[in-house]
């Protein structure tokens, strides 16, 4: 029996040392807001984010991945299209800190240790929590008392991934984040000067980058005998 088991542990070594299923790594880009201030352009990553990333590939079409990721939005009227908005002339700044846990669906198999199946495109469903700024009351005229919240975002996003070089791989993303707030610009209802825009539209963020990340372990597939 032993004999056995040391032989389908020799064949299962065999055949899964070249499938290496934990990535780490980070990722830079910009991220933009869409709104009720500023332009309305959907992809506009004027502004930085940056973060971590975790996957463990369950195998060669799938992925659950993990990220922390800190990003800067703002926006003005200055720069909006809109005549109404570009009159109106307001501006804001906020930072987005987000935990978001999802599935990553490659659209072919992928596996960097074989030369046929280093690069894929790939499709990303995830849910996020995410902590922001505030406004919380008007301590005087255009002076404001700010905290901070957390919400729930549903996050979705496409992507491009690649081996570099040995263990390293790089991707390109793009992952757009639908709130449900509408105050990562600091509307409230509460304070007439920071009533504004559509009460039944809520706001969006948007991240665009490339992420560097490092492929290491080996799955188990056999259970150590006693």
């Amino acid at each position: 029996m032993k004999k056995l088991v040391l032989f389908f542990t020799f064949i299962c070594i065999t055949i899964t040392s070249k499938a290496q299923i934990n990535e780490v790594g980070f990722f830079v880009g910009g991220s933009n807001y869409i709104g009720d201030i500023g332009p309305e352009q959907y992809i506009n990553p004027a502004n930085f984010m940056g973060g971590f990333i975790y996957k463990w590939n369950m195998n060669p079409r799938i992925a659950i991945r993990g990220t922390f990721t800190y990003a800067q939005i703002s926006s003005d009227d200055v720069n909006a299209t809109n005549k109404a908005r570009n009159l109106r002339g307001i501006g804001f700044n906020n930072s987005i800190k987000e935990l978001a846990l999802g599935i990553e669906f490659n659209y072919f198999d992928y596996n960097i240790d074989d030369y046929r199946q280093t690069r894929t495109p790939y499709i990303i469903f995830e849910i996020a929590a995410f902590n922001y700024s505030i406004v919380e009351s008007e301590t005087a005229p255009q002076q404001y008392q700010y905290g901070s919240k957390t919400s729930f975002a549903i996050p979705f996003g496409i992507g491009y991934k690649s081996k570099l070089f040995r263990d390293f791989a790089i991707a390109f993303e793009l992952r757009a984040r639908y709130t449900f707030k509408d105050d990562l610009d600091y509307n409230n209802d509460q304070i007439n000067s920071l009533t504004f825009g559509n009460p039944n539209s809520n706001d969006w963020y948007v991240l665009s980058g490339v992420s560097l990340v490092y492929t290491f372990g080996r799955p188990a597939c056999y259970a150590t005998p006693y």
